[in-house]
């Protein structure tokens, strides 16, 4: 029997999305300097049990229905694009490996400088008709300060939730 597609996964991967959507449209912090947002977690949660190529696909639809659910101006599918790498990312730092605080920093830096600093800020300059150094100053503020909250957070996901996840999973 192929294990790839059993239902189990499949409605684990969903529900994870679905908590995407809501975390990332409806759960987020506004401060005056950036928005704290923790649709991350489920990525990783995901990217965690399931691989980068998993992590990946769950993003990118997580970005698609989002957008179609709850749009926030046009699609621009590039977003879709740095969503679907993000979960790359975070599946190859952190799938069938030991989580340490160095993978968690590294994931965390190469997608939030790589790429929602540098491709976000490429996206945004072409649908904007703005220049590409124009955005970067603000958006490097912005970065600078997620890149510690999402280590903290994904440290304590990792080690309040995740290590309980096969038991929680055979319950199911």
């Amino acid at each position: 029997m192929n294990k790839r597609f059993d239902v189990k996964k499949l409605v684990q991967i969903s529900l994870l999305i679905a908590l995407q959507i809501i975390l990332t449209r409806f759960c987020s912090i506004q401060t005056p300097i950036v928005r704290i947002g923790f649709g991350f977690v489920p990525v990783v949660v995901t990217a965690i049990m399931y691989g980068p190529i998993c992590a990946g696909v769950a993003n990118g639809i997580a970005d698609i229905i989002g957008t179609i659910l709850f749009p926030t101006g046009a699609y621009f599918p590039g977003f879709t694009l740095t969503a679907i790498l993000s979960g790359v990312i975070y599946g190859v730092f952190l799938y069938k490996k030991p989580i340490t605080w160095a993978r968690i920093i590294g994931a965390s830096i190469a997608i939030n400088i790589g790429l929602n600093l540098c491709l976000n800020t490429y996206w945004l300059s072409i649908l904007m008709g703005k220049g590409f150094m124009a955005l970067l100053p603000t958006r490097i503020m912005k970065e600078l300060i997620m890149i510690p909250i999402k280590v903290i957070i994904i440290g304590i996901v990792w080690k309040k939730i995740i290590i309980k996840l096969p038991k929680f999973s055979q319950a199911i």
